[in-house]
């Protein structure tokens, strides 16, 4: 009753603000899709699926009760895209999540990385002043600092050298929609600067599920400890941390979603004059040993695990300060790393009870 309700007031609602959702079928996309639909806005996604699944708008669908509208299509093609918006007209603002994102993987290609990221900024920027979409609100990330020479870091700590491409992909966006904002008073912006998303939405609909093998530290752990990797392979330690390991600041997927949606709805109220900043994280610094050690804890699973050279592009240690993001956004996180954790593992469970249960049922089928 309570879908075919909310259905109904969707069909009927004309006053929505429509907003573009680039990259929308990928991890933190797909949350920000929810936290959207659920605040009221008009959705639309573009993704060209290069790493995310056709599948996770089924799981925004189960969740939200709406499936939002969705086009295949790469970012960085300036022609389809203009022909998109040509056919969308009224957006109102864009959330650029779409690109290239893993640390290590930069390093050993990073051409694809600056083709795809850059390119794809640039294109929507121009784009966006075509189609007179006035909003931006940018995907960043703590890889911006480098490796900072003191914590907690604020929006004020400077700037060194990337240790990354990836991480030079974001400076560079960040450079380039700063100089495109400034020429152009009619365009406003606001770039966030993500420390380390994990988790998983609670409901398990949706989480972090990269095609082949993950990248990131907590889908490696999950996937470990369900059996799919045979261990979990930790990149030094030796670092000068306290237990030699790298430290980062995670924060809960859910959380940092809404706090997309405060930063559009600044946006969209006029409150920003052309361009703001926002670190947003916990405030607190993890390390690899202690984040594996607390996922055993709240799901009461092992991870086998072994030492390994250091990886690449990696930062020894960074966490956030985000009383900017607490203060002017409203914004904090609310979800404990046990409770996080707890939901990533959830997810995993989830998506093996249904890979399971296609099999049987192709098995069932192949017997008939």
């Amino acid at each position: 009753m309570a879908g075919r309700f909310r259905k109904f007031i969707d069909k009927f609602s004309f006053n929505k603000e429509k907003i573009l959702v680039t990259g929308g079928l990928g991890y933190i996309g797909s949350h920000t899709v929810v936290e959207l639909i659920q605040s009221g806005f008009e959705v639309i996604i573009v993704d060209n699926l290069s790493n995310s699944n056709i599948d996770v708008i089924k799981g925004i669908e189960k969740i939200t009760d709406i499936k939002p509208k969705f086009e295949n299509i790469d970012c960085s093609d300036y022609v389809a895209m203009d022909k998109f918006l040509s056919k969308n007209e009224g957006i109102q603002a864009i959330i650029h999540f779409a690109a290239l994102k893993a640390v290590g993987d930069s390093v050993k290609r990073p051409l694809p990385y600056y083709r795809n990221n850059i390119g794809s900024m640039i294109a929507l920027l121009e784009l966006m002043q075509t189609h007179k979409i006035p909003n931006l609100v940018f995907s960043s990330s703590c890889t911006v600092y480098g490796q900072a020479d003191k914590m907690p870091v604020n929006e004020n700590t400077p700037i060194k050298l990337a240790q990354s491409p990836y991480g030079n992909t974001k400076q560079i966006c960040e450079e380039i929609i700063t100089d495109a904002l400034t020429a152009n008073s009619t365009l406003k912006g606001i770039l966030l600067r993500y420390f380390n998303p994990i988790g998983a939405h609670p409901s398990a609909y949706i989480g972090e599920n990269p095609n082949g093998v993950p990248e990131n530290l907590v889908p490696y752990i999950v996937q470990t400890a369900a059996g799919i990797r045979e261990k979990l392979s930790v990149f030094g330690n030796d670092y000068n941390t306290p237990d030699g390991t790298c430290i980062r600041d995670y924060i809960n997927v859910v959380d940092l979603a809404q706090a997309h949606i405060a930063a559009l709805k600044r946006l969209i109220d006029g409150k920003v004059e052309s361009i703001e900043v926002f670190n947003l994280g916990t405030g607190e610094g993890t390390s690899v040993l202690e984040l594996i050690n607390k996922f055993e804890q709240a799901t009461g699973v092992k991870v086998p695990y072994e030492m390994a050279p250091r990886r690449a592009g990696d930062i020894e240690a960074i966490w956030a300060d985000p009383q900017r993001a607490n203060k002017i956004l409203k914004w904090k996180t609310e979800v404990s790393l046990e409770d996080t954790l707890l939901s990533a593992w959830n997810w995993q469970r989830y998506t093996m009870d249904k890979e399971n249960s296609a099999k049987r049922h192709f098995n069932f089928l192949s017997m008939s």
